[in-house]
């Protein structure tokens, strides 16, 4: 079966799962297992063919840094059974295995496709690269020579490098954190050397003491991916506990470029009003709250709105308000002045509101 309609087809499956996917920031735990396919390969008149399919395995270890990259360990097995091997043309065996199990580390990035309407939440495509070290094994490969026998059973590790292409989907509605992908990895290794031993028989006449064939893998695998540490679901909204006798507020509005932290002048004339109107009314309590709009990540439209709301609060006391009378909150896009779809971009929805109480 083509690659492409394998990976269509574990899209596919996966496709009504996707409901909560989550970014990963933090220690995570990935395992994935499926298929493996390893073309002809040979030294010289010495080739290698496995069946059509074999197996192959991973488990990671890995850390996601928040800002769509990640790194991680990985472990991995791969086992193709032997088809047939030719000599000069001409099959002299086919049985045994093609085995293939190593240590990886990997780095991968994620794709936020907020901006086109796909919140990472339900679907994140990554892409991917490694290096590592891998042992190749051929075992139990048994031939006949020119009525004598032959077998190969041999190990050989060298330097192996991957690609990876996937897509994760979100079984949050299962359990935060938890995300199923699809994968499609190349892995290659330097030539690995096998011996070829006589163990009947009469030494054959240009039968080589060993061979050295090329190693690529084609998987397609399917698997789970667990974040110890996934992203707070949005806070809910909670109606004010009613008050005696409420003591009037004052607003004051202070507006964001889109993805920035730092004061305009415009910014810096509100905040200066407010500075006078606090000193003016012997305001009590300032609080001071940061916003994002719904373009980025959970987690970073909370920092976002976090930094903002600092830059704010340190204009104040650059304007003489003792930071001790302001109280600092961030809301990320929790809190949207315009309700706005995942992904959107809404300049009112940028913002730090001033209350005077």
């Amino acid at each position: 079966m083509p690659f492409r309609r394998v990976l269509l087809a574990a899209t596919l499956l996966a496709a009504p799962w996707a409901a909560g996917a989550q970014p990963v920031e933090g220690l995570y735990l990935g395992a994935g297992a499926g298929l493996n396919i390893v073309p002809e390969s040979g030294d010289g008149g010495v080739r290698l063919v496995t069946r059509d399919v074999g197996a192959a395995a991973v488990l990671s270890l890995g850390w996601g840094f928040g800002n769509g990259w990640r790194a991680e360990i990985e472990g991995n097995y791969r086992t193709d059974e032997l088809d047939r091997i030719s000599l000069n043309g001409q099959q002299i065996g086919g049985s045994g295995y093609y085995d293939k199990y190593g240590v990886m580390a990997n780095l991968l990035f994620d794709f936020d496709l907020s901006s086109f309407g796909l919140s990472p939440r339900s679907y994140q495509p990554y892409i991917g690269f490694g290096g590592g070290y891998v042992w190749n094994e051929i075992r139990n490969a048994r031939l006949s020579i020119g009525g004598s026998n032959y077998r190969i059973d041999d190990t050989d590790a060298q330097f192996a490098y991957q690609a990876i292409v996937g897509s994760a989907f979100g079984l949050g509605r299962l359990m935060p954190g938890l995300s199923l992908t699809a994968e499609y990895r190349f892995l290659g290794t330097l030539d690995p050397k096998f011996s070829i031993n006589r163990s009947s028989g009469p030494a054959v006449p240009g039968v080589p003491g060993s061979f050295e064939p090329t190693n690529h893998n084609h998987s397609v695998l399917l698997g789970l991916r667990y974040s110890f540490n996934p992203p707070p679901a949005p806070a809910a909204t909670q109606a004010p506990a009613p008050a005696a006798a409420p003591s009037p507020a004052r607003t004051y509005l202070v507006f964001f470029d889109w993805d920035r932290a730092d004061l305009t002048d415009r910014a810096k004339q509100i905040i200066a009003d407010a500075a006078g109107a606090a000193r003016r009314v012997q305001t009590t309590r300032i609080e001071v709250a940061g916003h994002a709009d719904r373009s980025g990540t959970v987690q970073y439209n909370q920092r976002l709105s976090q930094r903002r709301a600092e830059a704010v609060a340190n204009e104040l006391v650059r304007q003489g308000i003792q930071r001790e009378e302001i109280t600092v909150t961030a809301f990320g896009e929790t809190k949207p002045l315009v309700p706005t779809a995942d992904g959107v971009r809404e300049m009112q929805n940028r913002r730090v509101e001033i209350v005077l109480r």
